[in-house]
């Protein structure tokens, strides 16, 4: 293995990326980028039932979304390639015939129906089910038999005869050891010509010089099988690193499906930013050691550090994803936050492209408000309605009742005027016409502050007044306190 520093994140084109697996490509990317290493973007694709392009396709594109650029890899090329496993499938033929004729792989022509009795038997014996080694030392003619049968031979690993500690080496976990009694004859090549996963994962990063494997704690327990395979055929370990499994709020294990759904394409869809999810991701299992949770790209990769991940479930907290996306948007520049909300704008039916051509500064504007309220942005549409909809009192007699009464007209009239007044009727210019109501008018403050509200927005909470009479004008606002005071002297 050359001293290179080189990593991989090779998904399975079986269905969208979840959370799980893009915190496996970004602490591996962040590994790269730390020690000035590559990172290798390789397809398994074996399961050729449930892989398709499309699902190939959102990868790379998720992966583009959240800056995770890889240096080498399917759609970009290198030295290393193919990057397929379908299209290596000769490379892992003739690496399964030296394991055969070096004696450690042998042909197994167990029927599915024999294995079932063999499995079955053990339970009964109160023993794990394994593999016995039935065709371990099959004579010649004994292979012949089976195959005049037409029976399709598997290939399996043959465990060394004497028993062992195998020791995975782990960047995280320290030294994490298995006895190697706990394992059988593993299959290495199916009877359909396919490689296993454990077979053709170690063919991969061995021949395309992978010095540190990051992935999930799940295969950690693959990893002695895999050891095995290096060793069989003389290639040089790499470094591995397991990271926690992903857990959700009662400590369980993550699910990818249901109500709550971790999708990197969903969170896209309901207007979660990269940065966001990047900087949340990164938390996931590592921390600065310090209470500080807003970092940026450049702060992360300077900081992070592979061996300082926890060993332990890391929880994915939503109310925390969601606070520190809201953040982001807060902190973004508005214009990026106006383009990225026009779609949801579009599809709540508020506005349509010729209104936001039409009015494009006056709703940025209404967006820049809006966003002060939001944790993601498809929550847009619905702090912009106030502002993008006629007003609808859920009780017209009851707000009539409010309007009602002389000093309720006075605060209205009087608002008016100073609205008009102003050159520029900012929020903070509003703040000083309601500090100049409560000091020029006779009346208590609910009498300015909630017939005020309720007349400009149809609702008794809401944003803050002064931004939202800054952003309507004083025109609409004109026009919405005399439509109050109609409505008091009809009802």
């Amino acid at each position: 293995m050359s001293n290179n520093i080189r990593l991989r994140f090779p998904p399975s084109p079986t269905g969208k990326i979840h959370i799980g697996n893009m915190r496996t490509a970004l602490f591996n990317w962040l590994v790269a980028k730390q020690k000035g290493g590559e990172l290798v973007l390789r397809i398994e694709d074996t399961d050729q039932a449930r892989s398709t392009k499309e699902f190939e396709d959102i990868i790379i594109q998720e992966m583009e979304w959240l800056g995770l650029d890889a240096d080498e890899g399917v759609g970009i090329g290198g030295d290393y390639g193919p990057y397929r496993q379908t299209e290596r499938i000769d490379l892992y033929q003739e690496y399964a015939d030296k394991l055969l004729e070096s004696g450690h792989a042998y042909k197994c022509y167990c029927t599915k129906e024999e294995l079932d009795q063999m499995r079955q038997k053990a339970i009964d014996n109160d023993e794990m089910p394994r593999y016995d080694g039935s065709c371990r030392n099959l004579t010649e003619e004994e292979r012949k038999d089976y195959e005049a049968e037409g029976r399709e031979p598997v290939l399996r690993f043959k465990l060394p005869a004497e028993e062992r500690e195998i020791i995975v080496e782990d960047l995280i976990r320290g030294d994490v050891s298995f006895n190697s009694s706990v394992l059988d004859d593993f299959i290495i090549f199916k009877s359909d010509g396919m490689p296993t996963y454990n077979f053709a994962v170690v063919i991969d990063d061995a021949l395309m010089e992978i010095s540190h494997v990051i992935r999930g704690e799940d295969h950690l327990s693959n990893t002695p099988k895999q050891i095995l395979i290096y060793e069989a055929l003389g290639f040089d370990l790499p470094k591995f690193a397991h990271l926690p499994l992903i857990l959700d709020e009662n400590k369980a294990k993550l699910k990818k499906r249901g109500k709550d759904s971790v999708y990197i394409g969903e969170f896209r869809e309901q207007g979660y930013l990269p940065e966001a999810l990047f900087n949340f991701m990164a938390l996931l299992g590592w921390s600065t050691g310090d209470e500080e949770e807003i970092l940026s790209q450049t702060e992360i990769i300077d900081r992070f550090a592979i061996e300082d991940v926890n060993k332990s479930g890391a929880v994915f907290d939503r109310e925390k994803l969601n606070w520190m996306n809201g953040k982001y948007i807060r902190a973004a520049e508005i214009d990026r936050i106006f383009e990225l909300s026009l779609p949801f704008l579009l599809e709540s039916g508020l506005v349509d492209q010729e209104y936001i051509e039409n009015n494009r500064d006056w709703l940025l504007k209404v967006i820049d408000e809006s966003r002060t309220g939001v944790d993601y942005l498809s929550q847009i549409p619905a702090e912009a309605e106030l502002f993008l909809t006629e007003i609808e009192f859920e009780d017209p007699a009851a707000a009539a009742e409010e309007f009602k009464g002389e000093d309720v007209k006075l605060v209205f009239e009087t608002l008016k005027e100073k609205a008009f007044a102003r050159e520029e009727l900012t929020a903070e210019a509003v703040g000083e016409i309601f500090k100049e109501l409560k000091n020029e008018l006779d009346v208590g403050g609910r009498t300015i502050y909630h017939p005020t509200r309720l007349a400009i927005t149809g609702k008794g909470s809401g944003p803050e007044m002064t931004s939202v009479i800054s952003i309507f004008g004083a025109e609409e606002i004109a026009r919405r306190l005399d439509a109050a005071l109609e409505l008091a002297e009809n009802n």
